[in-house]
């Protein structure tokens, strides 16, 4: 083999050697659809690999999902909001330590004339009127955060099983099985009900005539954490960029950047790592 080819083949495989690299400086990252379509993490991801160099993609959908994306070692971190199963995830020992992020609230939706006559600023009284109406609400019904809330929102205000009819509770509840947008969608074309985080609600176009009727209530509080899969239970997963990644979310740079996220002047999310 001639002088010029061993020196090309030797640059060649030292491209592809770097390339593979390159490739390997990447995570996967289950997250909600809440996080992806407020545009958040168009926001955060172009910085985080400005500091690290390491990409992320993200698979969204409901919190419920992204955690068996996790059990399954689908993933190598998780961005997720929903505390007890987050806790759980950990405690069966497919997570590392849960880290708190960041927190919003959640809101109630409905059309502007509100027949259901819900307005105010208690979520479970809102609920108890709205399943003795005759107005529809859209669930989404796909085991994510919001989902999750809004079912024990459902039981406090003694409606075990919202799906199901009566005379004493006659509005429609349709579960779309679907994310925070497209429920959104529905309900603004149908002048339903929604629960909604409010991220996604502010960044929301298609509004009709839909507004806020519900906000305030304590327990509308959502916060977000952030989770190591184990490598315990899958060594293939990529812990040490993963740990980069929750290193820097909770680090002073990546508080300031989700505080620094805003819509129309408001702020979408609020840093709480180090509260």
């Amino acid at each position: 083999m001639g002088r010029v080819t061993k020196t090309a083949l030797f640059a060649a495989l030292t491209l592809m050697t770097m390339l593979a690299l390159a490739q390997e400086r990447s995570i996967v990252m289950a997250s909600t659809t809440s996080t992806e379509q407020s545009g958040l993490f168009a926001h955060l991801l172009p910085a985080f690999k400005k500091a690290t160099a390491i990409d992320v993609r993200v698979v969204a959908q409901g919190t419920g999902q992204a955690l068996d994306m996790g059990r399954r070692g689908d993933a190598d971190i998780l961005f997720v909001h929903d505390q007890p199963a987050e806790e759980k995830f950990v405690a069966e020992g497919f997570g590392l330590a849960r880290r708190a992020v960041m927190y919003n609230d959640f809101v109630l939706i409905g059309p502007v004339a509100d027949p259901a006559g819900v307005k105010g600023q208690d979520v479970v009284a809102a609920l108890s009127k709205l399943a003795t109406s005759r107005a529809a609400f859209v669930s989404r019904g796909d085991k994510s955060g919001t989902h999750a809330a809004e079912l024990r929102y459902w039981k406090i205000a003694g409606v075990d099983d919202p799906a199901v009819k009566s005379p004493a509770r006659p509005f429609e509840y349709r579960a779309c099985g679907c994310g925070m947008g497209p429920a959104l969608n529905i309900a603004s074309s149908a002048e339903a009900y929604v629960l909604a985080d409010r991220g996604t609600w502010l960044t929301f176009k298609n509004r009709g005539s839909l507004a806020i009727l519900v906000q305030g209530d304590t327990r509308l509080f959502n916060q977000y954490g952030v989770i190591v899969v184990n490598p315990a239970k899958h060594p293939h997963t990529k812990t040490e960029l993963a740990q980069a990644f929750s290193d820097w979310i909770v680090s002073a740079d990546g508080q300031a950047m989700i505080a620094a996220y805003k819509i129309g002047g408001e702020q979408l999310f609020f840093p709480n790592a180090n509260r």
